[in-house]
């Protein structure tokens, strides 16, 4: 198919590695434009083209295109694969899948992911750094200690622990490791002081973008949200009033049981892994920290965990909480000014 771009008002862009499979179509929905184009040319089509309505799914790409293009006129939206299977008709490819992508966008239901600016991409991508540097730690004490087990050196599981137990443990010359398997250990601990000492950084330069920004300080005023989580909040939610509401928040995070309703009988199943594991993860970790340390008896949250765990057990009260915590996050990030106040039933502005 074969068309002018000057008779296209709404484009659907199927982002690859190297080439991007366009569709193009006109005011009225019908396609009259395909076409493939490559990284380095994609930008220079749509400067020539008139500003029209432009959809592509969410991937490592899209945020990069949906700046070029808007900052061209265009309305470039993001949207997750998920809600773009619907549309796509015949087998997959991916002239179909642009296609597809064509047709969603002009969806008047559709959902859309916000567009972030370049310090909440930069944020993000420290966290996702810090988050890897944490795996990697947890790997390599994982790996010494079953290591030292099977020569009967038994090694408690916290890290402050693990520091100060793994150099006595080279240092002793009566204990029954091999020569190999001293030296083995002796590569594994230099290793593990490595990713600490860049765990370590990762983690200061969070605190301190946390310390200069104003929303993530005011988000460290709930209880269980401390640097870590209130600037993963921040980067990862671009437009906090693209959510109606708090449960609209917390959904998105994935904070709520799995729904398989039918006949008018509602059911709800457990967490599903759809939303944000990562913030989740966070909101899940501090609520459980609140829920042991919250003085119950001055913060207004303690009446309602007391009724909580009253007809419900430990582990769905903590992510009741986490749910809880992340709607009271909805609305400081929603008002300009607003604060958590342990003693009031309403957020400080």
């Amino acid at each position: 198919m074969k068309g002018s771009n000057a008779a296209c008002a709404i484009y659907g862009i199927d982002i690859g590695k190297s080439v991007f499979h366009i569709c193009g179509c006109d005011k009225h929905g019908r396609p009259i434009l395909k076409k493939k184009l490559t990284r380095k040319t994609i930008i220079g089509f749509f400067v020539n083209a008139p500003a029209a309505l432009i959809g592509m799914e969410a991937c490592p790409s899209s945020q990069w295109l949906a700046r070029k293009l808007s900052k061209q006129g265009h309305d470039a939206k993001i949207m997750a694969a998920q809600f773009v299977k619907p549309y796509l008709k015949n087998q997959k490819n991916d002239a179909n899948d642009a296609e597809a992508i064509a047709e969603a966008v002009q969806r008047p239901t559709m959902r859309f992911v916000a567009i972030k600016q370049l310090d909440q991409i930069d944020t993000q991508a420290l966290h996702r750094v810090r988050d890897r540097l944490v795996r990697q730690q947890t790997q390599i004490i994982t790996q010494t200690r079953s290591l030292c087990w099977e020569f009967g050196i038994i090694i408690p599981v916290d890290v402050p622990t693990f520091c100060r137990d793994i150099p006595r443990v080279l240092e002793d010359a009566e204990n029954e490791l091999t020569p190999r398997m001293r030296q083995l250990i002796a590569g594994l601990w230099e290793e593990f002081r490595d990713v600490q000492q860049r765990l370590n950084m990762a983690t200061d330069e969070v605190k301190s973008i946390a310390a200069h920004d104003e929303t993530a300080r005011r988000l460290m005023t709930i209880p269980g949200i401390g640097e870590i989580t209130a600037t993963a909040i921040v980067s990862a939610i671009g437009r906090p009033h693209d959510f109606r509401r708090g449960r609209d928040l917390a959904a998105w995070i994935g904070l709520v049981p799995r729904q398989h309703s039918t006949g008018g009988q509602t059911r709800l199943l457990g967490i599903s892994k759809r939303g944000n594991p990562y913030l989740r993860r966070l909101l899940v970790h501090g609520a459980r920290a609140a829920k042991l340390h919250l003085n119950r008896d001055k913060d207004q949250l303690g009446p309602w965990l007391n009724k909580a765990e009253s007809r419900m057990p430990p582990n769905k009260v903590t992510v009741a909480l986490a749910n809880k915590l992340a709607r009271i996050a909805w609305v400081i990030l929603t008002t300009p000014g607003a604060t958590y106040d342990k003693g009031s039933k309403r957020l400080t502005a």
